[in-house]
């Protein structure tokens, strides 16, 4: 892609980004929404592949749904209260519209179908993007709107998001695929929490961006996309597939890993709001992601090769190792004994 181009893009997207974070009337929100759909989807189609295509036209017509339930609902509630402002979402069925249309456009179950698909089809780092750059503006909105929710219903939609996620990521051999799966699976602790303690909503994200940004710059480095090119990949260079085995695990949140914190965290505040089944069930439904993890950590460090394969051995490279790998790893692997700073903050 040109560089012009490129540049024009992200910037649009940055652009849309901090209209929609920064803005109290929702036209503005749905504006900056809109810009990022129009500057994402060139990135995601670059490559001319059908799959890419299909994949950009999946995203734009599913995006384009969600903006006009954002508007729709914006503009019920603006009928019936005459406020337009994002905080004064008060009218009920405008919210029900309204978390429709950001799980909708965030990939929460049941409107989750089109994420894999569109992430299995888009560049890897375009995924990166996707999975955490695209989420924050949907999240912003929901964490404005949070006291006008409906408990049960992000509580339900939360459970099943955990769950299908999960669920859905075991049988993968794409890890793409997997990632798009542990991204709706994270969107449900993010949202079973957002009513009760927003702002831990927020750290939720900040540090999922971390660890899967950690996960997405290795695959790219290593050049893989599925597990049988996993297997082969600790001979080109075995440091990276160490960094991604101890990033996997913080993300799958085992301790003493950053990923625990999060978990941690929101099942702390669950049960303190007499909500211990719904921390007990996303708990127990977060031991399907663990399980798809373990399988990639073991297929990326563990597992030597079979000498029936069909893949070419790759030569190791003396290439050092990205700063933006090392240090993001690090904070994705050490963070949990700052946790009360962390808590502090929030």
């Amino acid at each position: 892609m040109n560089p012009q181009a490129k540049l024009i893009f992200v910037t649009s997207l940055l652009l849309g980004t901090t209209i929609t974070i920064s803005s109290n009337h929702w036209v503005m929100a749905w504006t900056g929404l809109e810009i990022n759909t129009l500057a994402i989807l060139p990135l995601i189609s670059k490559s001319h592949h059908p799959r890419a295509i299909e994949a950009a036209t999946k995203y734009f017509l599913v995006q384009a749904t969600a903006s006009t339930l954002v508007l729709f609902s914006s503009m019920t509630n603006a009928w019936y209260t005459g406020q337009w402002d994002i905080t004064q979402l008060t009218h009920p069925t405008s919210s029900l519209i309204l978390t429709a249309a950001i799980s909708m456009k965030l990939g929460l179950v049941p409107f989750h179908f089109w994420f894999p698909e569109v992430l299995q089809g888009s560049p890897l780092i375009t995924g990166l993007l996707l999975s955490t750059a695209m989420k924050f503006p949907p999240i912003t909105l929901l964490y404005m709107t949070s006291l006008s929710l409906n408990p049960t219903l992000l509580t339900t939609l939360a459970v099943l998001s955990v769950a299908m996620g999960g669920w859905m990521g075991l049988n993968q051999t794409q890890i793409r695929k997997i990632m798009a799966f542990s991204s709706i699976s994270h969107l449900g602790w993010m949202a079973i929490i957002l009513i009760y303690y927003p702002k831990l909503t927020l750290l939720n994200f900040y540090l999922y961006t971390m660890m899967t940004a950690a996960v997405f710059l290795t695959l790219n480095s290593t050049k893989v996309l599925n597990l049988s090119t996993l297997m082969t990949a600790w001979t080109k260079a075995p440091a990276l597939s160490t960094i991604l085995l101890l990033t996997l695990l913080s993300l799958a949140g085992l301790p003493p890993l950053t990923g625990f914190l999060p978990k941690w965290l929101i099942i702390q505040e669950l049960t303190k709001q007499d909500m211990a089944p719904a921390a007990i069930i996303i708990s127990l439904l977060s031991l399907l992601g663990l399980f798809f993890y373990l399988r990639l950590a073991y297929c990326a460090t563990i597992t030597l090769p079979p000498h029936t394969t069909n893949h070419m051995k790759q030569w190791r490279t003396n290439k050092p190792i990205s700063p933006s790998i090392a240090i993001l790893t690090t904070l994705s692997i050490m963070l949990l004994p700052a946790s009360p700073m962390l808590t502090t903050i929030i």
